[in-house]
């Protein structure tokens, strides 16, 4: 799906299948088929984040504990109530975050963990290498995978990324890879976290016109830290 000038992330470009018992907090959204059609990231027993523009998709449950969606070791838990910002109105326009409560809780054990989000704003414009993680495209026209394949990625200095975008980019975002690298997400990544240090701090948002064909324009992710007021008012409603 295309809007404008952007389209939804969808799969791991240039990755690398992810090592066993490693990214247990990731999980796979899906529809009432068990057709995989988002990315996302538990961060506590019963709260999902993932991507707003998932909400488009008829998603119906969520697949933890696995790297394979077609393993044995797979634990599903029907969607519950979902939350995303007033604000939030289409993925170009950004806001581009949203919760998913799961109904029931997950039991945490060694297959299925939880990931930290940053305390405080971390300094993302120096140059460092982060990952992302996902079972979408591995090519531009292929299908997405089974098993979970990860890459590392470089955040890119946000005057740069808004300078190769040629308009004006959503607030509230974080740039990596994509842009003068072969790396990056793709169509079927929507949702899924980018990780630095330990944590959380981005969400896989958009990238241009269905071309994972990098290097191309730097990929787009939501800023977690942004909205940590919001996520926590949320959690603690609940």
């Amino acid at each position: 799906m295309c809007l404008g000038p952007v389209v939804h992330g969808f799969k791991i470009i240039k990755g690398e299948k992810a090592p066993e018992n490693s990214m247990q907090f990731m999980v796979s959204i899906q529809d009432e088929h068990g057709v995989h059609q988002c990315g996302g990231f538990l961060i506590r027993e019963d709260f999902v984040v993932t991507a707003a523009h998932c909400s488009e998709e008829k998603i119906h449950q969520i697949l933890l504990g696995s790297h394979d969606l077609k393993g044995s070791n797979r634990k599903i838990i029907p969607i519950g109530e979902t939350y995303k910002p007033k604000t939030y109105m289409s993925v170009k326009y950004g806001d581009d975050i949203m919760l998913i409560k799961l109904s029931p809780k997950a039991s945490l054990s060694n297959s299925i963990k939880t990931i930290p989000l940053p305390t405080s704003e971390m300094n993302l414009n120096k140059p460092q290498t982060c990952y992302v993680a996902g079972w979408g495209k591995t090519l531009s026209n292929q299908f997405g995978v089974n098993e979970l394949r990860v890459v590392n990625v470089s955040i890119i200095d946000p005057e740069i990324c808004q300078s190769e975008w040629h308009y004006e980019l959503p607030s509230n975002v974080i740039c990596a890879g994509g842009y003068n690298t072969n790396k990056g997400f793709c169509q079927g990544d929507s949702g899924g976290p980018l990780v630095c240090e330990g944590k959380a701090v981005g969400v896989v948002s958009f990238n241009r016109a269905l071309n994972c064909n990098y290097p191309d324009v730097p990929n787009v992710y939501t800023n977690v830290f942004r909205y940590l007021p919001w996520i926590k008012e949320i959690l603690k409603n609940n």
